[in-house]
């Protein structure tokens, strides 16, 4: 969803097909941005219109109480069935509807939470319930559950309050029935014990780490960059363009950058619908937008709505007022049209939200105020072969009064400001004109639907002249000046966007199935723009790794790096995973260069195949060569196979897997074993022992003995995962962090006490390495070794 839906950007193709040849060609030809905006302004009709709204009312986000009402009773359906975690999730869709009853929406929801055991949350939604009015006649039972959440924080002075508060209304309240009365006044009892019990033996409650404490790793900050480590400086050359390198030598898991993105949107991501969920009039399925903050990407247990959407959704009140007061005001009453136009749209406009209408204004005036810029900001900022094109230029222009290193400010540093994000690269005359009409139409649309909306966040002028804009708005159906200065810089981001958007990724567990085994995925949470990160050119064999907490990223070093090397990030190719001939075709359709770095310069040298895509011989097991038909590579054998046949077998063997997965999902470990040692069989009649799927097969294996407690078998089938693993991405990668973790959890379930310490301490050092110590695998891992070292000196050596 980063590009507009597929619909309309087939209907802009189609727009785009009906122009005449001499407009095609003018907009072909259109250099500067503003040129390109302008010229498509016009070309926005009524009917375009009108299909977008089309396609917009299907990802509506306004209220219905009736929805409201339907997510209660499908959570009170999921809450009677103890599906505590389903529940809370459709009660939280529940409350993003205005309803009358959204008082009982927030209680349910508070018991839901009290039976997971988020006890501040809970407590948190109980005065929600209240502050919307929650009925008199149910006080004492939600007033109960306050209770029992205080006394399990260990806060039993308010604990004692509330108890006395239900006392009273019970006293008072003359509609309760003898047996209601009672029932209440049995439950008060057995809090007021449980609340004695913890006065005499009180249990420490462990405070919050401090700041200092949480951030362990030195941090020395770099006086030229912002949130840069000084062991890190700037370099600039018309080859290289800007670039990052080494001012000493690093050691592997060193943080070299740590930084807030000058703006993030959170990507919708795939539907994952809810176990047991049909067909219904409102949607069950649950996104990334039910399952994180909109602002600060930080998972939701007790979502606070927004007032006037109910798409987003935030971590709290303060989160939700922040992000009102700085875009989220303007971007509520679009929100369905920027669903359809797709995240780059949305990054677009929030860029210019958020650093507000003058600097905006300014940096494109100022842009338009010498026209050798419009010949210098392509040749600007990072670069590789890229910036080839634009060397001569730049070096005809490097006697004028410019920086050493461009785009650092008067003082000569480099900022994660709004003027270092407006500088990256556009590659404006390298996206085709379909692509560039495309984003041109999108940003018209928002800015014809800006135009209808109260412009005071995007003027910030004086009141007289909002009062022009306004005036102006109403007299006329042109877009005013204000608003195409902003159109032009939103072209601008969405262009910037194809080459220089970071996707901010986590690893997310599965809550399905009964594996006490991680099992678990990398997946997208938002698109952002890090200037700084920007920064780093692209090797497809890095010396770094990149983590995210909530919205920040950090970069360090994944290996050594010598003083005076350059700093370099993977860009999505990388070495392990495709060959040189793939990745450089990749890299050259979405970055606009052809990759020069050392991997792939060794391997179109070489004869090297990509290991992960062999076939193998299905009679004697030896590799198949060929590329339209194969043929066994040991010459006593005569096999010969069509590649194509071979590809369906593997299209069918993938399949076969997917389905196993599902069982495993849906705790049905007997039937996804037997299936996956069917595919194992059948993968061995034609792929390489080595081949990434004969892993993943291996990895599920794994998964399911240790659902069904067989550790041994469990144990087996991952160091046969790990084997593969290994040969593909190397024994200190992140990959092999996670399947090491794996096999630690698998050897500490089963009581493998010495080779579970040993894989710890292997898990722990990569994870760390690419992670940092702060990681929630890595901290699983320390607590794993400590109860491990508690027991007896006599099992310590036990093996299974």
């Amino acid at each position: 969803m980063d590009l507009p839906v597929e619909k309309w950007a087939a209907y802009a193709r189609r727009r785009w097909a009906s122009l005449e040849p001499r407009l095609q060609q003018k907009l072909s030809l259109a250099v500067p941005l503003r040129d390109t905006f302008l010229l498509c302004l016009p070309l926005f009709r009524p009917a375009d219109d009108d299909f977008l709204r089309g396609l917009a009312a299907r990802n509506w986000v306004g209220k219905d109480p009736r929805a409201a009402r339907f997510y209660k009773e499908e959570g009170n359906k999921r809450f009677k069935a103890k599906g505590y975690a389903a529940a809370r999730l459709l009660y939280s869709k529940a409350v993003s509807h205005n309803s009358p009853e959204m008082s009982l929406c927030y209680a349910n929801r508070s018991a839901a939470l009290f039976h997971l055991g988020h006890f501040e949350d809970c407590l948190e939604d109980i005065d929600r319930a209240q502050a919307h009015g929650y009925p008199n006649r149910l006080q004492p039972k939600i007033l109960l559950r306050k209770t029992e959440c205080l006394l399990l924080l260990g806060r039993l002075q308010e604990a004692a309050g509330v108890i006395s508060k239900v006392e009273s209304k019970i006293a008072m309240d003359q509609s309760l029935t003898s047996t209601t009365r009672q029932i209440l006044l049995r439950k008060i009892s057995q809090l007021k014990v449980k609340a004695y019990e913890k006065e005499s033996s009180p249990v420490l409650v462990p405070e919050a780490l401090s700041k200092s404490q949480k951030d362990l790793e030195f941090w020395e900050e770099n006086g030229k960059i912002s949130s840069a480590l000084s062991s890190v400086s700037l370099n600039f050359n018309s080859c290289r363009g800007r670039h990052l390198i080494a001012t000493k030598d690093i050691l592997p898991g060193e943080s070299l950058v740590k930084e807030e993105p000058f703006v993030s949107v959170l990507s919708p991501g795939k539907s994952l619908l809810l176990q047991d969920s049909a067909e219904t009039t409102w949607d069950t399925r649950v996104t990334n937008g039910d399952l994180h903050c909109h602002r600060c990407l930080k998972r939701l247990l007790a979502s606070v709505p927004c007032g006037g959407c109910s798409y987003a959704k935030y971590c709290s009140e303060k989160c939700a007022q922040l992000a009102w007061e700085q875009y989220h005001s303007t971007e509520c009453p679009l929100g369905a049209l920027l669903l359809t136009l797709g995240v780059f749209s949305h990054v677009a406009l929030r860029t210019v939200l958020v650093a507000g209408f003058a600097e905006v204004s300014s940096l494109v005036k100022q842009f338009h105020g010498d026209d050798k810029e419009l010949h210098m900001a392509e040749a600007r900022g990072k670069s590789q072969d890229e910036t080839r094109d634009s060397t001569a230029r730049m070096e005809s222009l490097s006697e004028k009064a410019e920086p050493l290193i461009p785009d650092c400010e008067d003082d000569g540093q480099y900022r994660g400001s709004y003027q270092a994000v407006f500088n990256l690269l556009t590659h404006a005359e390298k996206h085709s004109p379909e692509h560039k009409f495309l984003c041109s139409l999108s940003i018209v649309a928002i800015c014809k639907k800006l135009q209808e909306a109260d412009l005071t966040i995007l003027s910030q002028g004086s009141c007289e002249s909002q009062s022009k804009l306004k005036a102006h708005m109403t007299m006329s159906a042109e877009l005013s000046p204000e608003l195409k200065i902003l159109g032009e810089a939103m072209l601008r981001h969405m262009l910037q966007l194809h080459c220089n958007a970071q996707a901010v990724t986590s690893i997310r567990e599965s809550e399905s199935g009964a594996s006490v085994v991680a099992d678990s995925e990398q997946v997208c949470l938002a698109t952002a723009l890090f200037p700084v990160t920007s920064l780093l050119n692209h090797s497809c064999d890095p010396n770094t790794s990149v983590t995210f907490s909530g919205t920040a990223v950090t970069v360090r070093a994944s290996q050594p790096i010598p003083r005076g090397q350059e700093i370099v990030h993977c860009y999505g190719p990388h070495r392990c995973r495709m060959g040189a001939a793939e990745r450089r075709q990749r890299l050259l359709c979405q970055y606009f260069f052809e990759c020069q770095c050392q991997a792939c310069l060794d391997e179109l040298g070489s004869d090297v195949t990509a290991t992960g895509d062999i076939f193998c011989c299905s009679s004697c097991h030896a590799s198949m060569q060929g590329e339209d038909v194969l043929r066994c590579s040991n010459s006593a054998c005569t096999l010969l196979v069509g590649r194509d046949h071979l590809l369906r077998q593997l299209w069918d063997l993938q399949l076969q897997v997917q389905t196993a997965v599902g069982f495993l999902k849906d705790n049905q470990p007997n039937q996804a074993v037997e299936l996956l040692m069917r595919s194992r069989v059948d993968a061995e009649n034609f792929l390489s022992a080595e081949h990434m799927l004969v892993g993943e097969i291996e990895d599920h294996l794994a998964q399911g003995y240790a659902t069904l407690g067989k550790w041994q078998e469990a144990a087996r089938h991952l160091r046969r995962s790990i084997q593969i693993v290994e040969a593909h991405h190397g024994p200190s990668s992140v990959e092999m962090g996670h399947e090491l973790f794996k096999l630690a959890q698998i050897l500490f379930n089963g009581f493998a006490v010495s080779e579970a310490l040993c894989t710890i301490q292997r898990a722990e050092t990569v994870l760390s390495v690419h992670c940092g110590p702060q990681n929630a695998q890595v901290q699983e891992l320390q607590e794993m070794r400590a109860c491990l070292l508690e027991l007896p000196r006599s099992l310590l050596h036990r093996v299974e």
